[in-house]
């Protein structure tokens, strides 16, 4: 037998006998003793995710390069046009009921677009309705109570009229002997009647007609109140939100819908003191939305800041100084929105260009485009 063939023969426990001897004499812990054959199971692989991670992070550096070389490569603004990140807004509108009640009817949805003066929603109004008819009742009983006492004006009138004919025949006839002065002072009585009893009736008529106002302001109010609880849109524009929903029960006050109004849509940018303090209102501006970059916008600027933001109120330094950041706001012509409420969006960011000197001419990447 040669010596390979007694390795071959040699059994694992051997072999694991010898490996245990000679951690020993080398002063190491013995090794666990490993099975001959391996359990059979599933072989793990690497983890794509830990690759991918990987691959990102080496990849982190080049994007941050290209990003670099990217706004290096932007032409610089001349001095005299200051720019500020900022998102696209419009003003946001209310909705709200004027009275506490519960919405009967919904007329537009989130995403509509609804004209100014348009019909939204509806509030149940049936007890108004009620109260109404009741008072529209009450004015037709007035109306004929205050017939009924011009009627007694009228008669009135004709017995003050009889009544001083009899007076003036009676003083005309005592004179001459035909009549007694006890006669004409039965005639002066009898007119004296009459003309208190028609003093009384148009007192009467002006109660009637003081009642009929009263029912009929009444009914006018309850008139207007049924309006108010129809709820319009103000202004033209999308609605962002609807809040509330049909057969739900409001405060006075309660939120309805919210909508944009598409004629007043702006952009807040915030400027540091140096380039702040020379921005004007009315200032001439221009705006360039990410999702739009190609397409310039004309604005103007409506409102500057007195108070600076993001530092303390007082400030001692001229480092700490050129930290104040005031906050601009620039506005797109009403006009330029005409009849596009329905592009109108909000929150979509962007970069708003100022003009701080009249003088500097707008760079030709920043001429206003045509309308859409």
């Amino acid at each position: 037998m040669t010596r390979d063939d007694c390795e071959d023969n040699r059994t694992p426990d051997a072999s694991a006998a010898g490996s245990e001897i000679a951690a020993e004499i080398a002063g190491l812990p013995p090794v666990a003793r490993l099975p001959a054959v391996l359990p059979p199971g599933p072989v793990r692989r690497a983890r794509p995710r830990l690759r991918r991670g990987w691959l990102l992070f080496l990849l982190l550096p080049a994007a941050v390069g290209v990003g670099y070389w990217w706004l290096a490569s932007q032409p610089a603004l001349p001095p005299g046009i200051v720019s500020g990140n900022g998102r696209l807004e419009a003003d946001e509108i209310d909705i709200d009921t004027k009275f506490a009640g519960r919405i009967g009817r919904m007329f537009v949805d989130e995403g509509d677009l609804v004209r100014q003066g348009q019909v939204v929603a509806m509030m149940d109004t049936r007890d108004l309705a009620a109260t109404l008819k009741k008072d529209e009742a009450l004015v037709d009983q007035a109306q004929r109570a205050l017939d009924e006492a011009k009627a007694n004006l009228a008669q009135q009138q004709t017995e003050v009229t009889f009544a001083k004919q009899e007076f003036d025949r009676s003083s005309a006839l005592v004179p001459k002997g035909f009549a007694t002065v006890e006669q004409l002072d039965q005639r002066r009585q009898q007119l004296m009647a009459a003309t208190d009893g028609l003093d009384a009736a148009e007192q009467k008529v002006r109660e009637a007609e003081h009642a009929r106002d009263a029912a009929t302001h009444d009914v006018e109010l309850y008139r207007v109140d049924i309006l108010d609880n129809t709820l319009i849109a103000p202004k033209e524009g999308p609605i962002e939100y609807r809040v509330a929903n049909i057969g739900e029960v409001l405060p006075a006050g309660g939120k309805v819908f919210t909508m944009l109004d598409a004629s007043y849509v702006y952009m807040d940018i915030y400027l540091p003191t140096a380039e702040a303090g020379r921005v004007r209102l009315g200032s001439d501006a221009r705006i360039m939305l990410d999702a739009y970059p190609s397409h310039v916008i004309p604005a103007t600027v409506v409102f500057v800041a007195s108070q600076a933001q993001f530092t303390p109120k007082t400030v001692e330094t001229k480092d700490e100084r050129d930290k104040l950041m005031f906050r601009i706001r620039v506005r797109i012509d009403p006009r330029r929105l005409e009849g596009r409420a329905r592009i109108v969006r909000s929150g979509l960011p962007g970069v708003a260009y100022v003009r701080a000197d009249p003088r500097v001419p707008w760079p030709a990447r920043l001429e206003p485009s045509p309308a859409p």
